[in-house]
């Protein structure tokens, strides 16, 4: 069995990479370590990287349908992992999560609906709606016992009217996971309601032991006939430039309706190498994986120790599935502005700012990117601690 090398520091600066390298631009600077956007900064797997050499190999780079080996290593992973058991019919490649939702939004909703999320959450889910002209719900998470909880009463108040809600499942920003009694609970809401599920499982692959992943498609037949899942192979292989992405719909009226909109568009021709790429990661990907994540697993809880021993004024969500945590600085007493600056020009360090994920009840809030070498870690961790303690 080969050992994977987690502690390899690569430098990714000068490869026009949106983590490090906007960041002299955005802070006029270029001594930062960035904490932020969610891509990993391991080596991708080898037998990733060999399958895209092969096929350079051929040196022509026409025209790419999916092969039948990629729809079969996406089959027998949905099935191994997830007990989705399928075809190749109900599923439809996209070019990036982000892009599936909005092309969804646009299919299934009109100018002035009304779209749900639960906040804080990944920026576009705030983004997407907004942008496209559709009504922007709100329904705030609690944390309960250091961990995201939906608050039932709040949700079923503000979906009234709804045509769709977009989730994030595991969560992001603290990648907290949805158990069976909460997804069920959604379901029975949104079935009753009429509201259209569209559920982004791009951190399934990412859940930490002991926890479990339940796509929402699975909880009961409810959640399967209003759903659509997207999944991706992007974060858990670190192959998001790629921008390589799946669609799942087991509702015949609904696939119909999305996958043909998605067809009229022209869409399902992804380039060359989002298929090799995610067919070797697919088909190759097991051993790579638990490895990965037992040293991101090995992250959180130095994280979770160095908070403790160091910080203990930090309230942290840890993440269950993921590699990115969301921390309160609140109890320092700093000023979230002046705190957003102590961690750019004394620290040094990038973390994504609590309000974008949904306003100023976040504020004072940031979210930190655990997939590092653990050195990078720890020495982050080092520098906020030092920024905290004047």
């Amino acid at each position: 069995m080969k050992h994977y090398d987690f502690d390899e520091t690569i430098d990714r600066r000068g490869t026009d990479c949106v983590k490090w390298d906007a960041l002299p631009a955005m802070y006029g600077r270029d001594d930062l370590t960035p904490m932020w956007v969610a891509d990993m900064d391991f080596r991708s797997p080898d037998f990733v990287m060999e399958a895209i050499r092969r096929r350079c190999d051929h040196e022509v780079l026409g025209y790419t349908m999916p092969s039948e080996g990629y729809w079969h290593a996406v089959t027998a992973w949905l099935a191994q992992r997830y007990d989705i058991h399928t075809t190749k019919e109900s599923l439809h490649f996209i070019p990036g999560i982000v892009a599936g939702i909005s092309y969804a939004l646009l299919c299934l909703t009109s100018p002035g609906d009304k779209v749900l999320v639960t906040t804080p959450v990944y920026p576009p889910f705030l983004n997407l709606p907004r942008e496209s002209g559709r009504e922007l719900v709100c329904s705030q998470l609690h944390t309960t016992n250091n961990r995201f909880a939906v608050d039932f009463d709040d949700f079923e108040r503000k979906a009234d009217g709804c045509k769709v809600f977009i989730m994030s499942n595991p969560h992001n920003p603290a990648g907290t996971v949805w158990g069976n009694e909460v997804l069920q609970r959604i379901a029975d809401i949104c079935e009753r309601k009429g509201i259209i599920v569209i559920s982004d499982e791009i951190h399934a692959d990412l859940t930490l032991p002991p926890h479990n992943h339940l796509s929402y498609s699975t909880v009961s037949e409810t959640a399967a006939h209003h759903s659509i899942t997207f999944i991706a192979p992007s974060k858990t292989f670190n192959i998001a430039g790629l921008g390589s992405s799946v669609c799942f719909i087991p509702d015949d009226t609904l696939r119909k309706r999305f996958f043909g909109w998605l067809d009229a568009l022209g869409v399902a021709g992804g380039n060359i190498f989002a298929f090799t790429a995610a067919e070797a990661a697919f088909a190759h990907g097991e051993e790579w994986l638990k490895q990965m994540l037992d040293y991101l697993k090995g992250n959180v809880e130095t994280l979770r120790n160095f908070l403790a021993e160091r910080i203990p004024k930090v309230k942290a969500v840890m993440p269950e599935a993921s590699y990115l945590a969301w921390l309160d600085f609140a109890d320092y007493g700093i000023d979230h502005k002046v705190l957003a600056d102590r961690f750019i020009n004394e620290a040094r360090v990038v973390m994504n700012d609590g309000t974008t994920f949904g306003g100023e009840a976040y504020k004072c809030c940031f979210r930190l990117n655990l997939g590092c070498p653990r050195s990078s870690l720890v020495g982050v961790l080092e520098s906020i601690s030092r920024t905290l303690s004047h």
